[in-house]
């Protein structure tokens, strides 16, 4: 067993390291990883229980770590939109679904239980792809997470629903639903005592040890999906709840970051196992009827959400990249299918197209999140029908028009970092303006003391309504190296000719706006550890030059 994970880690390493250099991400490289070393291909890894619960513990770890980071507020603003936009695209996929399958000549059960498989979106995947593009915070961000918690309650549901078809019809069904509705409201009650007089001091207690607090942080989300499970819901539900009931602690920072390393860890033999799984022995007679179903995914799920999202008052940039992250189904898909084999209700024809369908839609899907920005400006002219005029959920965060019409410095990002910079100039006696397409971010900002535009630094309109012909300075801390290149060619079309600074991220980032011709590049980590070398030196020197 040891043998055959250390080959399995150096084949994974160096499969990475190859797409990486081809700049493919590398959950990509992984699920090849597992195709080739699953029974379908070489047959090279039997220790197929040991890395299925390696990965169970990624996905809990990984569902932990997005439930710790959803603050109570923010299920206020995105809650209802996360419900329409879910339950609307989960009917949506149904109904079509169920009527495009049946054209293909399958049977009404079958067709049932493959438009509902199309339905349910990879949780695990797309939080990864969001965490990775640091967009996991991000409104699009967290409207996406909302629905997907939506489709995964829709999951058990759904499995649920589909076993007590054994039963008795109607009867069964009452009982199904008076024994969902009685586990929700004691996990709910258990929950809240939990987190209003239990957890606060327990954590308090485990966090004198940084060590014994990362212990207990998955001892807690391993519990509580264990839990979940037994209760009839699911693991990756249990924790969820675990890391929401974190959520308002002053720990939940701390925990984050020692989390991030071993989660990404387990989350390799996610996909591992993922590929591994995939059984290509039956998928031949289904290619066409797959490809139909998949373009169907890929294409019709994300205009239902941007249609939804932009009939509730969003812009259609915020509607399109949260559509994206439901054009591909999830791994409960081909389990949902499977456990319909099990019940007698479909045959193997249905899971060879529903695994099929998932290959293409999560390869496909996968690149179309990465390269979400540059799909957005090229789609963009098509996508105003998607856009009411006034877009007034988002607009509502633009309450504050007394900018100044001659501010010292425009901020663009008014993130944690963004933020921070922006009330420091104003602290250095400057005149700041800040600008952010987040509401939640506009209005927090707003709350701290400086004049907040809210809008889109890409979106050449708005940019144009901002008084840049009077504004010495711009300084971008917009999150990405995409974001800041369209801001930058939206402001030369508007001729702005003041001083320009962007914030580098990474190193290379740092490496391309010079190339862009950025001469003022502000590089966070190098700032902070000039600031902390000289301080220190300034310091030492101080004190040997005591008597």
């Amino acid at each position: 067993m040891f043998s055959e994970f250390s080959l399995l880690l150096m084949i994974a390493a160096f499969a990475g390291a190859l797409f990486l250099r081809l700049r493919q991400p590398a959950l990509i490289a992984y699920i090849v990883v597992g195709i080739l070393v699953g029974p379908s291909v070489l047959g090279l890894v039997t220790a197929h229980n040991q890395i299925d619960l390696l990965a169970q513990v990624g996905v809990t770890v990984l569902l932990f770590v997005v439930g710790l980071k959803l603050d109570l507020q923010h299920i206020r603003h995105i809650g209802p939109v996360a419900l329409a936009t879910g339950l609307g695209q989960l009917a949506f996929t149904i109904v079509f679904g169920f009527v495009l399958i049946l054209l293909m000549g399958k049977s009404p059960m079958e067709a049932l239980y493959v438009s509902v498989a199309l339905t349910f979106s990879s949780t695990i995947i797309i939080v990864k792809l969001l965490s990775d593009k640091r967009e996991i915070d991000s409104l699009h961000g967290r409207i996406a997470v909302g629905f997907l918690i939506v489709q995964d309650l829709a999951v058990v549901l759904a499995m649920m629903v589909m076993s007590a078809m054994r039963g008795d019809g109607d009867a069964a069904l009452a009982e199904l639903a008076l024994s969902l509705a009685l586990r929700i409201g004691v996990a709910a009650a258990s929950l809240y005592l939990l987190m209003r007089f239990v957890l606060p001091r327990v954590v308090a207690m485990m966090a004198r040890s940084q060590e014994l607090l990362l212990i207990f942080a998955i001892a807690w989300g391993t519990g509580l999906a264990a839990l979940g499970e037994w209760a009839g819901f699911s693991k990756e539900a249990g924790a969820f709840l675990a890391g929401f009931s974190l959520a308002s602690t002053h720990y939940r920072d701390a925990i984050n970051a020692r989390l991030t390393g071993i989660r990404d860890f387990l989350l390799l033999f996610f996909f591992i196992d993922l590929g591994a799984k995939l059984d290509f022995s039956m998928l031949g007679d289904q290619l066409w009827p797959a490809l139909a179903l998949s373009l169907f995914v890929l294409i019709g799920n994300p205009l239902i959400v941007l249609g939804i999202m932009g009939y509730m008052g969003y812009r259609r940039r915020t509607g399109f990249l949260a559509g994206l992250t439901v054009a591909q189904i999830s791994e409960f898909s081909i389990v949902f299918v499977a456990m319909g084999i099990s019940l007698g209700h479909v045959g193997t024809e249905a899971l060879s197209l529903t695994t099929l369908v998932g290959l293409v839609t999560i390869a496909l899907s996968t690149y179309m999140i990465l390269y979400s920005h540059p799909l957005y400006e090229f789609l963009a002219p098509l996508l105003r029908v998607f856009e009411r005029r006034h877009p007034h959920r988002e607009l509502g965060a633009d309450h504050d028009h007394h900018y100044g019409e001659h501010p010292d410095v425009m901020v663009f990002g008014l993130g944690r970092y963004g933020s921070q910079l922006a009330l420091g100039l104003k602290a250095a006696g400057l005149r700041v303006v800040g600008v952010d397409f987040d509401p939640e971010a506009a209005r927090a900002a707003s709350r701290k003391g400086f004049p907040v535009r809210f809008g889109d630094g890409m979106e050449a309109d708005f940019v144009e309504s901002l008084p840049l012909k009077n504004t010495a300075w711009i300084v971008s801390a917009l999150p990405d190296l995409q974001s800041n290149r369209e801001l930058l060619r939206v402001l030369r079309e508007q001729r702005y000719d003041g001083g320009l600074a962007i914030v580098a991220r990474e190193e290379f980032d740092h490496a391309a706006l010079r190339k862009l011709g950025i001469a003022h590049v502000l590089y966070p980590m190098s700032n902070a550890v000039d600031y902390a070398v000289g301080t220190l030196t300034k310091l030492i020197r101080q004190r040997e030059t005591r008597p």
